[in-house]
């Protein structure tokens, strides 16, 4: 098990964002969190990532508490790529995919060639290279969120979080990035846990589900067995039909109107 979320309790201020949360994450599978807006999922990767604190309750990572964690031991665990990402000094993307490298880079001591190798690999497979030289203060909102998901990328951990990571890309470029997501689940045994919007996009590449709402966890399991009409009104308090979809070789929903 990666992950074992026991009981975890958050709130600001006098708000409560996270509500007796429980769930087991193993390693190597892609999972997808979906819920309506301000149910909390940010806050929960937040927590995974130890951005933030649960107020009660534990988060034990390969059986360790996270609290006893340092920075730098994350940083070589998780690679976060965030729904929002600012940044206004005129670093280039070269520069900024590089910092991925940084956690794995003794103190005091230079990239070596492998860490520019690692770098030149994965802006090629980004697409970012075409573009490696400009500032990222120059860049359109999606240009900028392919170069973080490069930088999360090229810091190679063993667990890949990704908040919305693809909300500011077109299609081909989401998929892009969710292919690259993808193959390092299968060929690497990686584990991911994206929040994902759009439903279809999930079924299509997780394995499992965790649906919240308020706060909780209120489905989770094997894509196809969790993802039904109910799951889907009881979470979104809407309409559809599940079906098998050849072409994407998935289960995908519709919706009534």
């Amino acid at each position: 098990m990666i992950f074992q979320i026991d009981n975890i309790t958050f709130s600001y201020n006098d708000r409560q964002i996270i509500d007796r949360l429980s769930a087991n994450l193993e390693a190597g599978k892609f999972y997808g969190i979906l819920g309506p807006n301000g149910c909390g999922k940010t806050t929960f990767l937040d927590l995974l990532v130890k951005h933030r604190q649960p107020i009660s309750g534990n988060i034990y990572y390969h059986g360790n508490d996270l609290s006893r964690y340092s920075t730098k031991e994350l940083s070589k665990e998780i690679a976060l790529v965030a729904q929002n990402f600012y940044i206004n000094f005129p670093f280039t993307v070269k520069e900024i995919v590089m910092m991925g490298r940084y956690p794995h880079i003794p103190r005091f001591a230079s990239t070596s060639p492998e860490d520019v190798e690692q770098v030149e690999e994965i802006m090629e497979k980004t697409g970012v290279n075409s573009f490696r030289n400009r500032f990222i203060t120059e860049l359109s909102g999606g240009e900028r969120q392919r170069v973080v998901f490069a930088r999360a990328l090229a810091q190679d951990t063993p667990v890949l979080i990704l908040d919305e990571a693809t909300s500011n890309l077109d299609i081909n470029h989401t998929i892009g990035m969710l292919n690259l997501a993808a193959q390092g689940v299968k060929k690497q045994n990686k584990t991911v846990i994206a929040v994902v919007q759009d439903i279809n996009l999930a079924a299509g590449y997780c394995d499992h589900l965790l649906f919240m709402k308020k706060g909780r966890i209120v489905a989770k399991g094997p894509t196809d067995s969790v993802l039904t009409p109910d799951t889907i009104r009881s979470v979104f308090n809407v309409g559809s039909k599940v079906y098998f979809d050849t072409f994407s070789n998935s289960n995908q929903v519709v919706f009534g109107r």
